[in-house]
This record gives C-alpha cells, structure tokens and sequence, in this order.
C-alpha cells in the first residue's frame, strides 16, 4: 500500500514539473504548477516517515515553509499585476528599471 502511495506521489510530482515546464506563459499557473509540486513533496514526505515510523514534526515545518513561499509567491504576483496590468511574462522586462 506505501509503494502505490509513494508511485502516485511521484506521478503527482512528474505531472506537476511537466506543467510548470509547458506553461510558462503567466505566472499564476506557474505558481500553481509550483504549488502542486510543493504538494506532492509533502505527500512523499508523509509517506516516508510513516514508512519508516519517524515522527511527524519535520512535516510541520515543511508545511510552515511552504506556505511562507506561498505567500512570496502571491505577493509578487501581486505587485507585478500592479506595476504591469497582467501577469504575462513577455510583458516583464528583467533590464527595464523602475
């Protein structure tokens, strides 16, 4: 039962690296993509220290830690729809200063 876990959290984990890789077009679906990624980690994460009986303590500060970068993530999405009007990446200019 743990390995049919463990293969469906690295299905989770693959489809989630394709999907931020083809769609690199906004940024909100990046994050999302990011999202799943940081979700599937914290499957197999879970999935491990049931396995092998450790306690549970890391995953509470694998989970602070992902939403922190969460929120990062939100905040700049935020401040780029502000400055730019959309969240498209061909409309952001690394070189372009403020």
């Amino acid at each position: 039962m743990i390995e049919l876990n463990f293969l469906m959290a690295t299905v989770m984990f693959i489809s989630g690296c394709l999907s931020y890789a083809l769609k690199r077009k906004h940024l909100l679906s990046m994050l999302l993509s990011l999202e799943f990624i940081v979700l599937s980690l914290f499957f197999m994460l879970i999935f491990y220290l049931m396995y092998y009986e450790f306690e549970y303590y890391f995953s509470m500060i694998f989970l602070t830690f992902s939403v922190c970068e969460g929120a990062l993530g939100l905040s700049i999405l935020v401040s780029m729809v502000r400055t730019h009007g959309n969240d498209y990446f061909q409309s952001f200019s690394v070189l372009q200063q403020c």
